[in-house]
């Protein structure tokens, strides 16, 4: 349905999204997943038709929206990474006024209105002004707007970006309600991942500016298949022992957590002794040890050396 070829994108020398592909079926919820300045945002900005490909193309069914972006507009509704509301109106005035940009007017749009308002929660809250909302309610208003001609395509750029719990909860509801009850086609993009896991049937992982691994969950996570992951529980923080297991060679990375260590290492090594004896020697008692299978931020580690909100 929706097409992605080889996208390229600089910025004054500087190569933001280098040859980028990826597709969206009719009715798929796709995560795009990447840290901060992968290329996400650009590349969602360009399949969007805001911003024009140095070279490459975007089609929708086979239709290029590079030389025809009014084909994609018509079907496409896009929630921004920065709130894009009027702090001065109310939520109500604000709906009102996007619903008329997409020509909506009389009972259809007070209809659409409503129902919005409901499906993000603040219905009884749509009278206040948005500069009294929190920063969570002000992105559920944020995704609304972008709802309100029943978009075929949803493109979702980092929606929950530092707000509450209890907003976040409502708008991963409203992308699986989106998704499964009423089959509107998700690109949903975050660094954060877990929502991508709970969400998305398929996902590209994105780092600086090239996709690096694509598939659905359970196919990323064979590419550590030969790997456990040990979450291990210590005492006391101590960057010596996490420096000296990083040299033993069956360990694939070390990564220092708030209450000890994550170990990436070969699948059956028998390396469990080692690592006690290593611990004790710099005074470090080791409270726990969990065996997990890997995540999808274990293969990121795996595939980039860093952590995805690094």
């Amino acid at each position: 349905m929706l097409e992605a070829m080889e996208l390229r994108k600089v910025f004054k020398g500087r190569t933001a999204v280098d040859d980028v592909s990826l597709f969206l079926d009719q009715g798929e919820s796709v995560g795009l997943l990447g840290p901060n300045g992968a290329g996400k945002s650009t590349t969602i900005s360009m399949i969007s038709s805001l911003l024009t490909p140095n070279s490459g193309d975007v089609r929708l069914n086979g239709v290029s929206i590079v030389s025809k972006p009014q084909f994609i507009r018509q079907v496409l509704g896009v929630v921004p990474q920065e709130i894009a509301l009027y702090e001065e109106l109310s939520a109500y005035e604000n709906l009102k006024f996007f619903g008329s940009i997409y020509r909506l007017k009389g009972k259809q749009l007070e209809a659409k209105i409503q129902e919005l308002l409901e499906m993000v929660g603040l219905r009884d809250r749509q009278k206040e002004l948005i500069k009294t909302y929190s920063g969570g309610m002000k992105r559920r208003i944020n995704i609304a707007a972008a709802l309100l001609h029943d978009p075929q395509i949803v493109i979702m750029d980092e929606p929950t970006v530092g707000i509450d719990p209890q907003s976040r909860n409502h708008i991963l509801e409203t992308v699986r309600l989106l998704n499964r009850e009423k089959g509107t086609t998700v690109l949903y993009t975050s660094h954060y991942m877990e929502e991508v896991e709970q969400l998305c049937s398929r996902v590209y992982i994105m780092d600086h500016g090239r996709i690096i691994a694509s598939g659905t969950t359970e196919e990323l996570r064979r590419i550590l298949s030969g790997e456990d992951t040990l979450l291990l529980k210590l005492d006391k923080p101590n960057k010596d022992l996490a420096n000296v297991l990083r040299s033993l060679a069956p360990i694939r990375h070390v990564e220092e957590t708030d209450n000890g260590l994550k170990l990436i290492i070969a699948k059956h090594s028998s390396l469990l002794s080692q690592i006690v004896q290593t611990a004790e020697s710099h005074q470090v008692e080791i409270i726990n040890i969990h065996v997990h299978t890997p995540s999808l931020e274990d293969v990121f580690l795996h595939l980039t050396g860093r952590t995805l909100r690094d």
